[in-house]
């Protein structure tokens, strides 16, 4: 592949993990479910892509997100979860904040709306981020820095409003594959060489089970291989046994399972990035790549309704954005032939536009206690087709 070759240090980095990584191989018999390699890939402490040292967001990173393009972005996401405030608790938690420019964004717009939460907290595994959070609220926002905090795991109780921006997508996901002999679970091996391969096994247990709950097509030639997210399931449904009232607002890219699981999508939603370049390789440089999967909405939103939530709603991201006012936000950017208005204007488009951001992201909301529809989904719900 040709990608920049990354310092001698993060190679070295790299190399520590795999080492890890052969070591719990070894520990399990000689195979790992590709979750548990996804998940040390991503988290393992120190060295995996999440919990090391590497710049991940913005230019000089490896992908750009909503909050890296503009402030526009949070403003709009802030009525939404104002509207969740008042209606359950001055509370917001943020899963995953990446470098905490949306928590400025949505601190900034709440306080302009007379609508401040009383606390902001942090759901964060990477200290590596936690510190760019603080040292990112700390510029933007010194006088409401005193009202975050970064929590050290999810809250016994919860009331208000929990924002999770591309975070179900690098959830750790197990690969299935369907051949006409049966359905396999591909997992990771050691080759010949001691290079990290592809190993296959019978599906068992929950993966079975979830696995011919989706009837998977299952060809006469090849495989139909894909991929199906239990955590992602379990996160929605421990946040439910903790939710007393408010919403979850969950924002990524995905379909819902009509079309995740289509006949033609046979190769699976898998990718990785390094440095804005996307591959299929999940073993090339493990710890310096992120990986990630396709958001299977209509499994996310079964696990909340079975955990006993309410789903208020599911559209695309551009219809959250205009329904939650992104285009009066732009206007307040001042004239319309100004540099800075021709600026937002263009990263409003790559947020909305069908062929960018609008329509790849779905915008989901589940909860708890509210009575009025939200009003991300009052035009455009799509929760027909979940």
């Amino acid at each position: 592949m040709n990608l920049p070759q990354p310092c001698a240090d993060a190679l070295a980095q790299s190399a520590r993990l795999v080492e890890l990584i052969r070591d719990e191989m070894t520990a399990s018999g000689g195979w790992l479910s590709f979750a548990r390699y996804m998940a040390l890939a991503l988290y393992a402490p120190g060295l995996g892509y999440y919990s090391g040292g590497a710049k991940k967001f913005g230019p000089g990173g490896d992908f750009i997100t909503a909050p890296e393009l503009t402030p526009l972005f949070g403003q709009a996401l802030a009525a939404q979860v104002e509207q969740i405030m008042r209606a359950s608790a001055a509370q917001v938690i943020e899963a995953g904040a990446g470098t905490g420019l949306l928590a400025a964004d949505l601190l900034l717009e709440l306080e302009a709306r007379g609508c401040l939460p009383e606390r902001y907290d942090i759901l964060e595994l990477s200290g590596e981020l936690r510190q760019r959070q603080f040292d990112t609220l700390a510029q933007k926002v010194p006088h409401l820095a005193s009202r975050v905090r970064w929590l050290e795991s999810l809250p016994e109780r919860f009331s208000g409003a929990l924002v999770a921006n591309e975070v179900l997508d690098v959830m750790p996901v197990h690969l299935v594959a369907a051949r006409a002999d049966g359905l396999f679970e591909r997992g990771v091996a050691l080759g010949d060489d001691g290079a990290l391969c592809w190993a296959d096994r019978p599906a068992s247990g929950q993966v079975l089970a979830a696995a011919q709950a989706l009837a998977l097509p299952q060809p006469a030639k090849g495989e139909y291989v894909t991929e199906i997210c239990l955590a992602a399931r379990a996160w929605v449904a421990e946040w439910a046994r903790r939710l007393h009232s408010g919403a979850l607002l969950l924002i990524d890219y995905g379909y819902p399972r009509e079309e995740y699981y289509l006949p033609s999508r046979s190769s699976g939603t898998l990718l990785c990035y390094y440095r804005h370049r996307a591959h299929g390789d999940p073993f090339f440089w493990p710890g310096l790549n992120d990986i990630t999967s396709f958001v299977d909405f209509t499994a996310v939103a079964e696990a909340a309704f079975d955990a006993g939530l309410e789903v208020y709603g599911y559209t695309s991201q551009a219809q959250f954005l205009f329904n939650c006012g992104v285009l009066a936000c732009l206007g307040r950017r001042g004239p319309q032939e100004s540099a800075d208005y021709i600026r937002a204007a263009r990263a409003v488009q790559r947020l909305t536009a069908p062929q960018e951001m609008g329509e790849l992201f779905k915008v989901l909301a589940v909860g708890r206690g509210l009575t009025q529809p939200l009003l991300g989904f009052v035009r455009g719900d799509r929760l027909h087709t979940l």
